[in-house]
């Protein structure tokens, strides 16, 4: 008996997980970028070299704090698709 995989729904689950993994290293870089800009923009420093050590702490931090969130995300999606191919493969 040949079981049918939804094609649809497995593109619309990794692309959800593709955003969860994404966002929040590039939220807190936005988050940091936006203040060292409007801190240059109010001080009148314009130094480009100045927004990469905050732009690169705050990915980190994001990175540390959501990593577990991150794991068990990729954790379950991973045996979700690996579930389903054994199931069309059948054996």
């Amino acid at each position: 008996m040949q079981h049918t995989v939804d094609i649809h729904e497995i593109l619309r689950q990794t692309m959800i997980v593709a955003v969860k993994m994404g966002a929040p290293s590039l939220l807190a870089s936005l988050c940091a970028g936006i203040l060292v800009s409007l801190f240059q923009a109010v001080t009148q420093v314009n130094e480009a070299t100045l927004s990469f050590v905050p732009k690169f702490m705050a990915a980190a931090a994001a990175l540390m704090l959501t990593g577990s969130f991150m794991y068990s995300t990729l954790h379950t999606y991973a045996q979700t698709i690996f579930d389903q191919i054994i199931m069309v493969g059948g054996s």
